[in-house]
């Protein structure tokens, strides 16, 4: 009976393994309804997938966050709350600064980063490996991408932090996290225009510099809005993504010890155990969107207007599209997961943030090959959009 199946993004208790639930949601009501919350739920993979193709149906331009969705559409310069046209634009504009070029040559700066993380650590009895490194390296590389200087980028990671901030009642629509994106609103605005006046050798500046052809056959480049915008949501999206995957990946090698192992006597494998860490624990489990239309899925009527959770966290799970997927393995084969999204809303920092994890991976295992977790000392994250560990002390 399907009665007593309840999920709901901001139950803690759930949170802590919604994998038996999101298998019951797949196999007995694939499109769930929570009328406490006023939204339906798609957890399995094929349909998951084709609400992340088909934005002309499922619209990002009221949110994608359940606690901050709204009855209007959003006037924002984030991509992320966009549809086409206005996105396609920007994500063009936005493409030519953040190329693969540029984030390539990062990988010596991550490698710096990490060791002067890591290096003090050595010898140490043990540390947690998510607030003295995973959460402090994505922070670092993105400043540095970015051009924050050097002076400030201790404060940004803070304000950063704050943005994130998850208040009881409130989630993460609360008075702390409202400021601390409104103070880093205002510093980037702030930056973009210095950036105009004296141009840097910086994502910022090549952001206000990118041009891309108009439709009355001119050009037109960033108004200081959408490239702050986008400053602050690579900033904010790039550090908290990249921290929730390393801590997963550090927690998963812990429980399979013989992978990890494998990992450590050859570091190429570590790319795909990476693949296979975002499909078996999603970073982002939970991505918001409102129906254009009526739509007819599994027998059920989702009227326009409505809010739809995608739940990528199970779709990565579901055995019509994976087998064993209860199982970690890094040597698995698979053609896709949808961990990152998928179309026109792909994560654009895809690209770094598997350079930055890879490198960190490497790094972490050249130090301390073998380490073991201090469960009772780790404490989890929990939104309604991210999952993963806030502190992860391990013992080496």
């Amino acid at each position: 009976m399907t009665e007593d199946l309840y999920w709901d993004p901001y139950d803690k208790v759930i949170d802590v393994d919604p994998h038996p639930l999101w298998r019951r949601m797949r196999d007995e009501r694939p499109v769930y309804r929570n009328e406490k919350f006023d939204f339906y739920a798609l957890s399995r993979f094929e349909d998951v997938d084709d609400a992340h193709l088909d934005p002309a149906t499922y619209s990002s331009r009221y949110g994608t966050v359940l606690e901050i969705m709204t009855p209007e559409p959003w006037d924002t310069g984030q991509m992320i709350f966009m549809d086409p046209p206005v996105h396609t634009t920007l994500r063009v504009l936005v493409s030519r600064a953040f190329t693969p070029r540029r984030v390539g040559g990062l990988e010596g700066v991550v490698r710096e980063i990490c060791a002067e993380l890591l290096d003090p650590l050595v010898g140490g009895g043990g540390f947690d490996y998510v607030q003295e490194f995973a959460a402090q390296l994505p922070s670092m590389v993105i400043s540095r991408l970015i051009g924050v200087d050097p002076a400030d980028r201790e404060e940004v990671r803070r304000t950063i932090d704050e943005t994130f901030h998850h208040d009881e009642t409130a989630g993460m629509a609360n008075e702390i996290a409202v400021a601390a994106a409104r103070k880093l609103h205002v510093y980037f605005a702030e930056q973009i225009e210095a950036r105009r006046a004296a141009p840097r050798d910086d994502l910022m500046t090549a952001l206000v510099q990118a041009e891309v052809r108009a439709a009355d056959g001119g050009t037109r480049r960033l108004s200081t809005r959408e490239a702050t915008d986008f400053t602050t949501l690579l900033t904010a999206a790039g550090t908290e993504t990249v921290a929730r995957l390393l801590g997963w990946a550090c927690d998963l090698l812990a429980a399979h010890p013989d992978q990890r192992a494998e990992l450590a006597a050859d570091p190429s494998l570590i790319p795909n155990a990476l693949e296979e860490t975002l499909r078996y624990e999603a970073p982002s489990p939970v991505q918001g969107r409102v129906t254009t239309r009526d739509v007819e899925l599994h027998g059920t009527r989702i009227p326009a207007k409505s809010k739809i959770l995608l739940l990528t966290g199970s779709a990565g799970r579901d055995d019509r599209k994976y087998d064993d997927p209860d199982v970690y393995d890094i040597h698995r084969r698979f053609d896709s997961h949808v961990s990152l999204g998928h179309g026109i809303h792909f994560c654009l920092g895809a690209g770094l943030a598997r350079l930055e994890s890879r490198v960190a991976i490497e790094e972490t295992l050249k130090r301390f090959p073998t380490w073991d977790i201090d469960r009772a000392a780790a404490v989890r994250l929990h939104t309604s959009t991210v999952r993963g560990y806030e502190k992860l002390p391990i013992v080496v």
